[in-house]
């Protein structure tokens, strides 16, 4: 029983950080992701909303990353898993999945099923890295952890102008 509350108390932290944020409030912070074995780094203002993972509705002749449409308390969203778009295993349907509504502040809306969530980071615990040239505009900033872990830094903005991403048809 313990465990729900701490999980509930997370969640309600984590939504009063993602709601300063969003408002400009508060300090930098940014929101771990899980994707197989990779670490991501979403700002906390570009993370939008967490919800877990609700029931989809399928869309055909999509590609395989292309999730379905999700209705979040009346508003549809466009649901891509993640990790599928990044060509892993795709996200299985746990208790740890969550939807991460992330077009939301850029007038689309967009979410990415991820995996796990890891919670929030401090920028000032991550040493930059040179940029992976080789990796999409969206993904290329990469961090090293106290821990020597090694993250990406997703950038919604130019993940959502991406033509790959946005181009759901077969």
């Amino acid at each position: 029983m313990a465990r729900k509350s701490s999980l509930r108390d997370f969640q309600t932290y984590l939504a009063g950080r993602l709601s300063d944020a969003a408002q400009g409030h508060g300090g930098a912070s940014w929101l771990g992701l899980e994707i197989g074995d990779d670490g991501w780094l979403i700002d906390l203002a570009d993370g939008g909303e967490i919800v877990q993972a609700p029931q989809l509705a399928g869309v055909p002749l999509v590609r395989p990353w292309f999730s379905g449409i999700a209705n979040v308390r009346g508003n549809l969203y466009a649901v891509t898993d993640f990790a599928a778009f990044l060509g892993a295993r795709p996200t299985p349907r746990n208790a740890n999945a969550r939807l991460l509504l992330v077009g939301v502040r850029h007038g689309s809306n967009a979410a990415l099923l991820v995996p796990r969530m890891l919670g929030l980071k401090k920028p000032e615990n991550f040493a930059e890295q040179a940029a992976d040239e080789a990796f999409p505009a969206w993904g290329r900033r990469r961090y090293v952890d106290e821990d020597g872990r090694l993250w990406r830094k997703l950038s919604v903005r130019e993940l959502l102008a991406d033509p790959d991403f946005m181009n759901i048809g077969l």
